[in-house]
C-alpha cells in the first residue's frame, strides 16, 4: 500500500450545544486537517505515472477544504435562536451551518466524505483541535 500525506489549518469558532462544561461557550481553534491518501498500486500511464496522484492536486483539495472553514462561526443546525442568528447575520459575521454537532470527530467523517466525492483517493482523516488533541475518521478498506 502507497500513502501520501499532506495537512492544513483553519481558524474558526464553535460551541457544543447541549454540553455540560467549557466547550459549550464559543470558543475558537486553530484546526489542522491531516489527510491520508492512498492505493495499492502506482498510476501507469500518464502525468501521474509512478503516483498514487500528484502531490500537487491533493494539496489544493486539502487547502481548499480548510480555506472554505477559515475564519467562521460553525455552528449545529437548529442550535441558535432565531434572534440571535438573526443579530449574528445582521453584523456580517460569516455564518457556517452544520447538520452536526461540530466535534473533530464529526470534521474528520465529512471532510474524508467531501474529499472523497472530489475523487481524492482518501485513507484517512485526522482533525486536530489542538496540536496534542486529534479525531480521526477512515473507512473499512
Amino acid at each position: 500500500m502507497y500513502f501520501l500525506k499532506t495537512s492544513s489549518h483553519f481558524d474558526s469558532a464553535h460551541f457544543l450545544s447541549g454540553y455540560d462544561g467549557k466547550c459549550a461557550n464559543i470558543h475558537g481553534h486553530r484546526w489542522t486537517v491531516e489527510v491520508k491518501a492512498g492505493g495499492e498500486d502506482l498510476q501507469r500511464e500518464g502525468i501521474e505515472r509512478g503516483m498514487v496522484m500528484d502531490f500537487g492536486r491533493l494539496k489544493k483539495a486539502v487547502r481548499e477544504l480548510a480555506e472554505s472553514f477559515d475564519h467562521a462561526l460553525i455552528y449545529e443546525k437548529d442550535s441558535l435562536r432565531e434572534n440571535t442568528l438573526k443579530a449574528l447575520q445582521e453584523e456580517n459575521f460569516r455564518l457556517i451551518e452544520v447538520p452536526y454537532r461540530p466535534t473533530a470527530e464529526n470534521f474528520a467523517e465529512d471532510f474524508f466524505k467531501i474529499l472523497k466525492k472530489k475523487g481524492i483517493p482518501v485513507y484517512s482523516v485526522a482533525v486536530y483541535e489542538t496540536p496534542e488533541n486529534c479525531a480521526v475518521y477512515e473507512e473499512e478498506q
